[in-house]
């Protein structure tokens, strides 16, 4: 365990203010001292409490999903496919270590690598660098308190213009936490050894909180070590009885090695191994990342005004083809309003925000000597602005019924240096690309009785083209490619509740897509290129529900229960009359992905939960449809025992029949033609073992 992650336990000891007394009780009892947590805390006016924001939330006109951090206490939190896998609609594909794709409702379908197609937020600043690209594995799960999803046009609440909506990871205060200290540790397969520390408290206006972890893991595959420090932590002050400020900050350390992409027969017959080109360029991505933000927010009669202001700072040192080198700074401004308010008698919400953030990222680029820097072939600079403006409102023209209308306005400017005299780039050139572009949205919901909605909207996205995309390597040389922004209209209805033992979220939804931004792998270990697709199709459904079907399993006022959980997310994603693939299947997402979770659950505290996860036919790889990756099915086991003292010990078990698999891939234009080497093996059989300790 690193330095860093020591003085964080110890700093955290000291804002619990209780290691002497925790030291002292553990040695002259040898028992735990009795708590009471609530798993609720009422928050502030800079971060409300869950039970606000799942209240919040629900009052969307579409579809939207929520996770409390409590749903995944009990599991080995590896990256976000572990919090992510019960959300309906959330399509999370694993490649090795916490590198992942998230896609939602098709968004950035065949991304291989960063994020796109979904606004990323924590506490709700984005976490998005300016141009629109992300990556997931900066977000730690041992810091959440909830996720917010909102899916398509529902992001507007958050000013999002992507197909794919926004996920807002929200980390706790002091005030929301489950409890005032919490430790959890984590080991298993593959070397895996994850700690983490939580300690907060409260002095009369002002609260403080820290969350450090450390994570690290040898890998399943070859060349696939990983080591993730990230520390999380806020401070607030209420100034007045109508206005607080909140100051966050993190740090995220990440070094993990890339075992690389596959053949289909590599992959199935030696999962375990490294692609050659990996390990010979020692290929890499090590990255640091610094992050502060202030959110100040100000009661008014009506609602509040929140005002926030946010920098990160980041570098990038990845050998892949070439050593990736880049540094660069994002930051931003949004002020939003939130209010309620009457119009003739009638209640009205409305929410209207406005972002301006920017950044500048110096991008170069070295030829790769077995993981070191060698001749330099690029030296540019990458600039990105945005401006956008929205507006959401709500209007209760029935006490159950309310008329949803909205619209964002966006201006989003990318720019690009290359400054030459290298031998790849021996030219300086400058380009430049202005995305302009109108997103409204209406929508219905109506709430026939408390806890169930029913709703359904038309919304339009603009998914503006990031870096990635923009600057593609040809030949050996990157160059500016001008793209069309990915547009769309889609419709949804669907209804999400709770009624007895009941519980459902079920969405259909259709989306009309223009230019869609879909990417093909043009080598082994070259970022893959993006065209625009002209008319693109995706639709499908997202359900998620559950059953408690046994209650006193095993006798009268036992208390206990078992209950059914099922996931299915069905996508039909085509082409549309494409000039080459005509109505096609587009190429990254499995038309079916099944999920059945069976818990059973004791009030002593004892819980069994068997899952099983099911691909019952493969996602294509290519655009021409003559390749699929194979189906699978996967068995899994959680089982644990959580004491009344704050105490859970838990065992989490993986893919038990070693069921070879591929997790995810790259795609291709045409399998008889192009490289395949573009498939991630799946992990075999895994266990992990975990506790987590809240006191106060």
């Amino acid at each position: 365990m690193s330095r860093l992650l020591r003085a964080s336990c110890a700093v955290a000891a000291l804002i619990a203010g209780c290691p002497s007394a925790f030291t002292s009780a553990f040695a002259q009892s040898g028992d735990l001292p009795t708590i009471t947590v609530t798993g609720e805390g009422a928050g502030s006016l800079t971060a409300p409490g869950v039970n606000e924001l799942h209240r919040v939330i629900n009052q969307t006109a579409g579809s939207v999903g929520f996770v409390d951090s409590e749903q995944f206490k009990n599991r080995y939190t590896k990256n976000l496919s572990d919090v992510l896998k019960d959300a309906p609609g959330v399509n999370v594909q694993e490649r090795y270590g916490q590198e992942l794709r998230v896609s939602i409702r098709g968004s950035a379908i065949a991304r291989a690598f960063h994020g796109r197609g979904v606004d990323i937020l924590q506490d709700g600043f984005t976490f998005n660098l300016p141009d629109g690209s992300g990556d997931y594995y900066q977000i730690d799960p041992l810091a959440l308190r909830a996720i917010e999803i909102y899916k398509g046009g529902n992001g507007l609440a958050y000013g999002s213009s992507y197909l794919g909506g926004a996920v807002n990871f929200i980390t706790p205060t002091a005030r929301t936490a489950i409890a005032p200290f919490i430790l959890r540790f984590n080991g298993g397969s593959w070397g895996t050894l994850q700690g983490n520390v939580q300690a907060s408290r409260v002095w009369g206006d002002t609260d403080a909180l820290i969350n450090a972890t450390y994570s690290h893991q040898n890998g399943y595959r070859d060349h696939s070590l990983s080591d993730y420090q990230h520390y999380n932590g806020n401070v607030g002050h209420r100034i007045n009885a109508n206005v607080e400020t909140r100051f966050y900050m993190g740090v995220y350390a990440t070094d993990q090695k890339l075992p690389g992409s596959v053949s289909l027969n590599d992959a199935l017959s030696n999962p375990t191994g490294a692609s050659p080109t990996a390990k010979s360029g020692d290929q890499a991505r090590n990255v640091r990342l610094q992050r502060i933000a202030n959110r100040t927010t100000i009661r008014v009669e009506t609602g509040k005004i929140d005002l926030d202001t946010w920098a990160m700072h980041k570098t990038l040192i990845h050998p892949i083809f070439q050593v990736i080198d880049q540094d660069g700074w994002a930051y931003g401004f949004a002020p939003k309003y939130t209010g309620s308010f009457y119009i003739g008698g009638f209640r009205n919400d409305l929410i209207a925000g406005a972002r301006v953030y920017a950044g500048d990222n110096a991008a170069r680029q070295y030829i790769n000597v077995s993981g070191t820097s060698g001749t330099q072939t690029l030296n540019a600079r990458q600039v990105a602005n945005n401006y956008e403006a929205y507006l959401e409102n709500r209007f209760f023209f029935l006490p159950q019924v309310a008329l949803m209308t909205g619209a964002k306005v966006l201006r989003n400017e990318r720019k690009y240096n290359d400054y030459g005299g290298l031998p790849a780039s021996p030219t300086a050139k400058a380009d430049s690309k202005t995305y302009d572009g109108v997103n409204p949205k209406v929508g219905l919901i109506w709430e026939p009785r408390p806890d169930v909605q029913v709703f359904a909207d038309v919304t339009r996205s603009m998914d503006v083209p990031d870096f990635t995309d923009l600057n593609q390597v040809i030949g050996t040389t990157t160059k500016f490619v001008s793209l069309s922004p990915q547009t769309a209209w889609t419709a949804e209805a669907g209804s999400r509740g709770r009624f007895d033992r009941w519980t459902w979220d079920v969405t259909l939804y259709r989306s009309e897509i223009r230019d869609e931004l879909l990417q093909f792998t043009v080598a082994q270990g070259i970022p893959a290129s993006t065209f625009n697709a002209p008319k693109t199709r995706h639709q499908g459904v997202e359900l998620g529900g559950s059953v408690e079907v046994v209650r006193d399993a095993t006798g009268p006022a036992k208390g206990d229960t078992i209950t059914l959980g099922q996931l299915w997310n069905y996508s039909d994603f085509r082409f549309v009359n494409d000039p080459i693939y005509g109505s096609n299947r587009i190429a990254g997402t499995p038309e079916h992905i099944l999920r059945t979770v069976v818990t059973y659950r004791n009030p002593n505290g004892f819980y069994l939960a068997p899952s099983v996860d099911v691909i019952p036919v493969g996602a294509w790889v290519d655009y021409a449809n003559t390749l699929r990756a194979p189906s699978h099915t996967l068995v899994n086991l959680q089982t644990g025992y959580e004491t009344g003292k704050g105490v859970l010990l838990y065992l989490d078990a993986r893919n038990l029949t070693d069921r070879r698999y591929i997790s995810d891939f790259g795609t291709v234009t045409d399998a008889r033609t192009a490289s395949t080497a573009v498939f991630y093996p799946g992990t075999g059989r895994s266990v992990y073992v975990g506790m987590r300790y809240a006191f106060n």
